[in-house]
């Protein structure tokens, strides 16, 4: 029996309920009606001026005709037989994504200007040197003159406590250091307003806990006559100040629209419109009135109706097996995952913006019907670009491109009579099948063309069904992934969920999905099709009430914190109560507690278990998640939150009447693989009867979906008309060791998801700031002699620079290196980059020698050295920068070698002293490193897990030849790149380009790049770069390689592997004895986060790809032996040829994040006087350059030990093809008394309370002469 079974109640009356799933392109209606049968469908498209102003209201009135016979007109829609009318709606969401909102303002506290729009400084993809920023919502900023101040355990120590301090709302305390001026206030927002804006969203600084500032500029904007006001405050007082300003912004961009559609919704029915209880989906999976229905809470208000229909049809209470959803659509597959409570988050990216709400967990991948189907540089792929509604895919006759849906009806696996005749001029015509036929007989032709002349041996041309299989293939893979992503990445074994399909193109790549993972049952909702609308029948009325906190989590403490949870609940219920018109409705509450270890930022919402210690239940669910818990750590209690959950009137099921036997309507000749054509049963849903069971292969059809039921799998009918589909197993398919471009599509993908899935195996596991949060990590797959197979794209800085330090493992140790042996390195000359960067490796045996490495690299937040950190500005010898380890056998006979491994940490404290002028100390955070440590020997476990799984299911000798084969086609693109790149520069057949630059220091980086177009090769040589330096810029070869293969893979400009194959064309020659090939004693921490910046520069500059970006990562620590901190701030981004530099962001061979104001500000002793964006910093151009930022901290404690390691302050980003030169980057320090220092590049200085350091970072060069 499942939840909605057990939830029933009949209907006591005769009334319409109306449940709408108003999508982008249709708009799906479930009614329940009066009589028989009990319910309709109706499928309209969501806009179609033409016959109807809007679609929800036009089903409703087309219901009503069609049930009581009467005449409705369209602008009068009768009200009084109506019960309830319940809507999900993508409005919000398609504003959104279109940038069609409101015109608004966002009003900040002063120096935070741009924060939003610098975000966390991250760049979303890596490899696009055209830097594409989301859109901002506000057409203007409005900074005002205030600032509080977070008392924390540092910034008041030893000093007396002000005066002027309050207690916020989370019992910190506040000290006010300048109060609002009201006049100024009002004069500002004046301006706002005579511009014609009447919406603004106000974000202050520590709001979330001291709320008085922006409520007094919401009663002043109020007074002035603003319409929509959305504090931050009140929407989602949570902590950080980025995402609650964007989630204050998505509110006053959107809640005026969703106002004037709803407006518009009920001017169309009669007067009694206000009687009918008329609610909308929010995006956490409950109902709302409509008059509480807002911007922020409605993004993903129509996949929400989804997650709720599957979750209240599929559930089990009895048997609790978890479920995930598996919502196929046109453009996007929507995945989600429900065990008996909604899966929530509260930080989620959709259309470039971060927002701070509950929301349902649903993980989106661009792989739907139509997702476009290409093949190039010898992969098939399918997505990310889609055919949309318009043009639509190939067989819908407006000329658009071959697509899933296309691939599906070629096989048989989607009948066109039994599809609506909806296309063509006259829309009155069924889909084309010849165009897909002839659409997939070039593209057909053109693989085999390609197959041909890239293969060694005899092959046999692939037929037309062949290539669309293998695109079905390839994209049922892509889907696995984010399956693979919610269940793993969490703890959970994707094999034992039931996969609940529905949308649209579910069905039809059901059965192969769940075969994929393991599955052993589907189930598809009779009303699959429309199961978003179904969804919102048996939703309930919700009210959430939150409050932030801020206390360790104590017996003591926990008495309190109830009693705050049950004014929270009464205050919920109340507003329920009042939104329901039901005095007496049933409410039941569900408590959380936002908990977290101290010290780290993971943060997990915890529900009260029946005994209320929230305390138990964190420290479990925290070991399943994270596979450790933190031994001795405080539990911190960030946030309090309430979930009032009110039950109305749900739809009702309908028994189906049973019927053992099933009488095909047709037979369809369709292909299956390895089956080929087969001549396949087609059943209609509506015809058959609970206990009707059906032996795959075969088809079910219903009026909204299509199901294929695959060779091995067996459909029965549920009593309720649901489908249940056993999945049986399949014997592995017979793959040879000959170039497949189909398995070569296949394994691309499984290659790299063995990297991803070891990268968050690591992420989720590790401990440290830099490795969770920061994603200062990469992790990778390797052959049997060290070539790289598969990078995940982690961390530019770290790519392919791995490879050397698993060869120089191979070649050092040899045969002493046994089975479950995990090595251990770190050092410049066994293959790294820089000390912080701890290499884990991990070798994969077959029949007692290794077939296969793994390996996983880590930022550390300090191994020791003479400065806290391990980033030392001024390090002259690699013993300065702490613990440096060629090779140690972390784990040996299957035990962790913890004493070992900890004498090697702490080695540089017992150094003698005439080693260094600095006192030199061994790591100050010893059990994160070993919790890290622990946390890559899992990842690289992990790895090696699914390699064995890999070789399980295709043998040994196929995964071998299929390294080979994803090697040679990388490398096959890289070359076809260089040979275009020589044609498009206008270069001789072979031909030598040159560029240099200058380190600070005045070093000279020379590259000569020799193209050799005859056979697509490359020789990059850097004869002439200055020798070694006596500082921390020199750079071991892997950092080089790691800058040659990012410029490499920028220039491609398409999907590909990351490996070995990639290089195969290179020849990279590095002097000896240059500080890009240094001595193995060299400092070089300096390189790999400076130097790698200014050689990828020089690679890019050679090429003419784009003037250069700052070339820096601006690193900037401070501490003493109590506390640390680390960061790298953006800058500007250089111009293209057909682009302008972004402004302050991360650039090239660094993608970190950076920390939140209001983060730094609680667990530090600082104040961030000031982040933003330097304007007119980048170089003007025709394109210009990005701007730099900055940042200026103030320090609240004395005796602080300051460090910047930086470049670009003497020899600015240069501009190209006539573009001006970004400014110069600059590091001043200003003292308490006002004196100004400058502190060029890299420095280290005491600093004391009052102090400061204003950062400037570079800007990126323009391009083309203005």
């Amino acid at each position: 029996m499942n939840t909605h079974e057990a939830n029933q109640k009949e209907r006591n009356n005769n009334k319409f309920r109306f449940s709408i799933d108003r999508g982008g392109t249709f708009t799906d209606i479930y009614a329940e009606v009066p009589g028989k049968p009990h319910n309709r469908v109706v499928k309209l498209l969501s806009v179609d001026p033409g016959n109807y102003d809007d679609a929800p209201r036009e089903g409703i009135r087309r219901i009503l005709e069609e049930v009581t016979g009467r005449k409705i007109p369209k602008n009068a829609v009768e009200t009084q037989d109506i019960e309830w009318i319940r809507m999900g709606t993508t409005i919000a969401t398609n504003a959104l994504l279109e940038r069609k909102g409101e015109r608004m303002a966002f009003v900040t506290t002063r120096g935070f200007l741009d924060v939003l729009e610098i975000g966390n400084q991250a760049r979303p993809d890596i490899f696009d040197l055209a830097i594409k920023k989301p859109e901002l919502l506000y057409d203007r900023v409005v900074e005002i003159n205030e600032r509080v101040q977070i008392i924390n355990n540092y910034n008041h120590k030893d000093m007396e406590m002000p005066s002027n301090v309050v207690e916020g709302v989370t019992g910190e305390k506040v000290v006010v250091l300048q109060a609002v001026d009201v006049e100024e206030v009002k004069r500002k927002l004046e301006e706002v307003y005579n511009e014609g804006i009447r919406s603004i969203a106000v974000a202050l600084l520590h709001s979330y806990t001291f709320k008085d500032h922006e409520h007094q500029i919401g009663d002043i904007a109020k007074a002035i006559g603003f319409t929509q006001i959305s504090l931050s405050s009140e929407l989602m007082p949570m902590v950080r100040l980025v995402p609650r300003g964007q989630t204050a912004c998505v509110d006053a961009y959107l809640t005026p629209l969703i106002k004037k559609y709803l407006q518009g919704f009920t001017s169309g029915f009669d007067s009694n419109i206000d009687k009918v209880n008329i609610s909308f989906m929010m995006s956490d999976g409950g109902l709302c009135p409509m008059q509480s229905f807002n911007g922020f809470r409605s993004i993903v208000s129509g996949p929400a109706g989804g997650v709720v229909g599957y979750a209240m049809t599929t559930w089990n209470p009895d048997t609790h097996q978890p479920i995930i959803g598996f919502d196929m659509g046109g453009t996007s597959t929507d995945v989600s995952r429900y065990a008996g409570t909604y899966e929530h988050v509260f930080d989620t990216q959709i259309a470039g913006v971060t927002i701070q709400a509950p929301q349902l967990d649903i993980n989106t991948v661009a792989a739907g019907g139509g997702s476009c189907l290409k093949f190039s540089n010898g992969l098939f792929l399918a997505g990310p670009e889609s055919s949309g509604a318009h043009p639509g895919p190939t067989c819908y006759r407006k000329g658009g491109p071959l697509s899933i849906t296309d691939a599906n009806l070629l096989l048989g696996r989607l009948l066109p009579e039994f599809f609506p005749k909806i296309f063509g001029k006259t829309e009155d015509q069924g889909l084309d099948l010849q165009a897909t036929q002839d659409a997939f007989h070039n593209l057909t032709q053109e693989i085999n063309a390609y197959y041909g002349s890239h293969s060694d041996k005899d092959h046999r041309p692939l037929s037309v069904d062949e290539v669309a299989c293998g695109f079905l293939r390839v994209a049922n893979e892509t889907m696995c992934r984010p399956i693979r992503s919610l269940t793993e990445a969490k703890g959970y074994d994707s094999s034992t969920h039931i996969l609940s399909c529905f949308g649209g193109a579910g069905g039809q790549h059901a059965c192969a999905i769940a075969r994929q993972l393991g599955m052993k049952t589907v189930f598809i909702h009779r009303y699959a099709g429309i199961l978003s609308a179904y969804g919102l029948g048996l939703a309930d009325l919700v009210v959430e009430t939150q409050e932030p906190w801020a206390q360790v989590y104590t017996a003591q403490n926990l008495q309190g914190i109830l009693l705050k949870v049950e004014e929270l609940k009464t205050r919920a219920a109340h507003r329920l109560r009042e939104q329901s018109n039901a005095p007496h409705i049933l409410i039941h509450h569900e408590v959380f507690l936002n908990l977290r270890y101290e010290g780290t930022d993971t943060a997990m919402m915890t529900l009260q278990s029946n005994d209320s210690d929230f305390e138990a239940t964190f420290v479990r669910e925290y070991k399943r998640e994270y596979g450790f818990i933190l031994q001795g750590r405080r539990i911190v209690v960030d946030d309090l939150r309430v979930r009032a959950v009110g039950t109305l009137g749900k739809i009702t099921l309908h028994n189906i009447g049973k019927k053992d036997t099933a009488t095909p309507q047709t037979y369809a000749l369709t292909y299956f693989e390895g089956l080929g054509r087969h001549k396949t049963p087609v059943y209609t849903l509506e015809t058959l009867g609970a206990g009707s069971t059906l032996e795959g292969p075969c088809i079910i059809i219903d009026k909204t979906s299509t199901i294929i039921v695959e060779k091995d799998c067996r459909a029965q009918v549920s009593e309720y008309g649901d489908i249940y589909i056993q999945v049986g197993e399949q014997a592995p398919t017979s793959v040879s060791t000959a170039l497949n471009v189909i398995q070569l599509s296949v394994f691309s993908h499984r290659f790299m998801s063995i990297a991803e899935q070891m990268g968050r195996t690591l992420q989720r596991t590790a401990v440290s700031t830099n490795i969770k949060e920061r994603l200062d990590f990469s992790c990778a797959l390797f052959g049997p002699s060290g070539d790289l197979v598969a990078n995940a794209p982690h961390l530019p800085v770290h790519l392919g620079a791995m490879q050397d330090a698993v060869r120089w493992q191979i070649r050092h140790l040899g045969d002493t290196w046994k089975e479950n042996e995990v090595l251990l390195s770190n050092h410049p000359a066994a293959g790294g980059s820089h000390l912080p960067d701890m290499t884990v490796i991990t070798p994969v045996y077959r029949d007692g020698k290794p077939v296969f490495y793994v390996a996983s690299r880590g930022h550390h937040a300090d191994i020791g050295g003479i400065s806290p950190g391990s980033m030392p500005p001024f390090s002259k010898s690699l013993v300065e920068e702490g613990a440096a380890i060629q090779s140690f056998k972390l784990v040996k006979d299957g035990s962790f070698q913890e004493e070992g491994v900890t004498q090697l940490l702490m080695a540089p404290g017992k150094l003698p002293s005439h080693v260094s002028e600095h006192p030199i100390s061994g790591t100050r955070i010893l059990p994160d490193n070993i919790s890290d440590l622990k946390a890559q020997v899992a990842a690289n476990q992990k790895g090696v897990t699914l390699v064995g799984e890999l070789i399980h299911h295709y043998g040994l000798e196929v995964v071998h030849a299929y390294m080979h084969h994803v090697q040679t086609n990388a490398e096959t693109a890289v070359r076809d790149m260089l040979k275009s790149l020589s044609e498009s520069h206008n270069l001789k057949e072979v031909d030598t380009l040159t560029a240099q630059d200058y380190m600070d220091d005045g070093s000279v980086i020379a590259l000569r790049l020799t193209i050799d177009r005859r056979d697509g090769s490359a020789i990059f040589d850097f004869t002439g770069t200055e020798q070694e330096v006596l500082g921390n810029t020199n750079a071991p070869r892997a950092v080089t390689m790691s800058a040659v293969i990012y410029s490499l893979r920028c220039l491609v400009k398409k999907s590909i592997p990351l490996n070995q194959g990639c290089l195969n064309p290179i020849t990279v020659l590095i002097p000896e004895g240059t500080f890009l090939c240094p001595h193995p004693t060299a400092a070089v921490v300096g390189g790999n986060v400076l130097t790698s910046q200014r050689v990828t520069d020089v690679i890019l500059s050679a090429l003419r790809a784009s003037a250069q970006s700052q070339g820096c990562m601006n690193n900037f620590t401070f501490g003493d032996e109590t506390i640390g901190y680390y960061e790298t701030i953006a800058g500007g981004a250089g111009a293209g040829p057909t682009w302008d530099g972004a402004h302050a962001t991360q650039v090239h061979m660094t993608n970190t994040r950076i920390t939140d104001a209001e983060i730094l500000e609680r667990r530090y002793p600082v104040l961030l006087r000031e982040f933003a964006v330097r304007r007119g910093s980048g170089g003007v151009g025709r394109h210009c350059g990005g701007d730099g930022a900055i940042r200026e901290v103030e320090f609240l404690k004395n005796n602080f030990s300051l460090g910047i390691l930086s470049e670009r302050r003497v020899f600015a980003p240069r501009g190209m093809d006539g573009g001006a030169d970004a400014q110069k980057g600059k590091n001043i320090l200003i003292r308490a008394d006002g004196r100004m220092i400058n502190l060029g590049s890299k420095n280290s200085v005491k600093v004391h309370r009052g102090d400061r350091i204003r950062i400037l970072t570079p800007g990126g060069g323009g391009c083309g002469s203005p």
